[in-house]
């Protein structure tokens, strides 16, 4: 693991801070084992479909 050989000033962690930005997920359409037709994000849809996450808890 890469380790900082000296101190980021506060400036510069702000400044590189403030360009993130967050993203609205990817939403997929997924048939659930009880029939249902669902719109959840595309990092659960494999869950979804299988039956391991039920989308009301999401």
């Amino acid at each position: 693991m890469a380790l900082p050989k000296y101190k980021t000033s506060r400036a510069n962690t702000h400044a590189r801070r403030s360009q993130w930005k967050a993203e609205v997920p990817q939403l997929a359409t997924v048939r659930t084992p009880e029939g249902e037709t669902v719109q959840v994000p595309q990092t659960l849809a494999a869950a979804v479909r299988k039956g391991y996450v039920k989308p009301e808890d999401l």
